[in-house]
């Protein structure tokens, strides 16, 4: 699978971890920065690897900061992403079995980057449920395309 990074300052550390770890794993990386531990701004690049995931070039992002939740949040404002802020695998797995989530966000300063590394691994092996989920996705899919004023 292709995977999607981007992060800020405080995410770099744990996004380089994990994308030597994917890597490993046999998957390609698209890396849209940041490169460094000088400050930026992390809408730039969290969009940017959501935008990645949304056209279809990769299949999954990761996106890191320091807590994660902007760059959750700067994610989802892409059109047909759900991004999903986990600290845990329990939420990882509902994560992807229930919202069909397509990036994964973490938190630098929250989470160790091995135990990063166990909450990425549940994610990219749990299948979305569909089922009664479905229509629950389909349902924001809307909200999302009445907000964009697509029909």
């Amino acid at each position: 699978m292709k995977a999607s990074l981007g992060c800020d300052h405080a995410g770099y550390e744990l996004k380089e971890f994990l994308k030597e770890q994917l890597v490993a794993l046999g998957h390609d990386v698209i890396d849209h920065g940041t490169y460094s531990t000088e400050p930026v701004d992390y809408p730039d690049f969290c969009a940017a690897a959501a935008e990645t995931v949304a056209s279809g070039l990769a299949d999954f992002g990761v996106v890191v900061g320091g807590s994660g939740q902007g760059e959750q949040i700067a994610a989802n404002k892409v059109d047909g992403i759900r991004a999903a802020l986990c600290v845990n695998e329990y939420l990882a797995r509902l994560a992807r079995a229930h919202n069909d989530a397509n990036v994964i966000s973490f938190g630098a300063r929250i989470l160790a980057k091995e135990y990063a590394l166990e909450i990425l691994k549940v994610f990219l092996s749990t299948s979305f449920e569909g089922g009664r989920h479905l229509q629950r996705l389909e349902k924001i899919a809307g909200i999302e395309k009445a907000q964009s004023g697509k029909s």
